[in-house]
């Protein structure tokens, strides 16, 4: 049987979540040898306004390019979680930072709530790398590519020079998610 899982990485503009939807993607499509497409919208001021990338991955042909049953949200603003944690399918997966989400919304999906941007900003030092933390996190609980994937698309697509403070943003998240789901 084959399998189509949906991801919307939702937030402001500014905080790299297109280029994250594009590692996602790129992992699975290129390194992991699935079918992925990625799709984006931000609203009419890109740097602050509301910003969403999707991806989906499935082993079998994508027939539709957009997410319509959201297997696991991610949302950095509180905006972004009130507008989209609706298209979460039920068992789903809401991953919200903490520090942005203060209003969790309830319904028949598991939520997840981790300070996404504190970690960037203070284990890695740059906040600008929160959308790399949240790759780990999400490479940590859902298992949808591999890590080994993720890495590869990482050092492809980021801005040269930027490798190592990406990869350990990624390493990061991945960590964090790892301590989440034991317990």
């Amino acid at each position: 049987m084959s399998f189509r899982y949906e991801i919307r990485l939702s937030g402001e503009g500014g905080q790299g979540l297109v280029l994250a939807g594009k590692i996602l993607a790129e992992a699975a499509a290129v390194y992991d040898d699935l079918n992925a497409t990625q799709s984006q919208s931000y609203g009419p001021e890109a740097r602050g306004g509301a910003s969403r990338s999707e991806v989906i991955i499935s082993d079998d042909e994508i027939d539709y390019p957009k997410a319509v049953s959201i297997d696991l949200l991610l949302a950095l603003t509180q905006e972004s979680c009130d507008r989209y944690y609706k298209d979460l399918k039920k068992g789903g997966i809401l991953l919200v930072d903490s520090d942005a989400v203060n209003r969790l919304p309830e319904g028949e999906f598991r939520v997840i709530s981790a300070p996404i941007i504190g970690l960037a900003r203070e284990r890695v030092g740059r906040a600008l790398v929160a959308n790399i933390v949240a790759l780990g996190f999400i490479a940590g609980i859902s298992g949808i590519v591999s890590e080994k994937s993720l890495r590869s698309a990482i050092e492809a697509r980021v801005p040269k020079g930027t490798e190592e403070l990406n990869l350990t943003a990624f390493a990061t998240g991945l960590a964090e998610a790892r301590l989440l789901m034991k317990n």
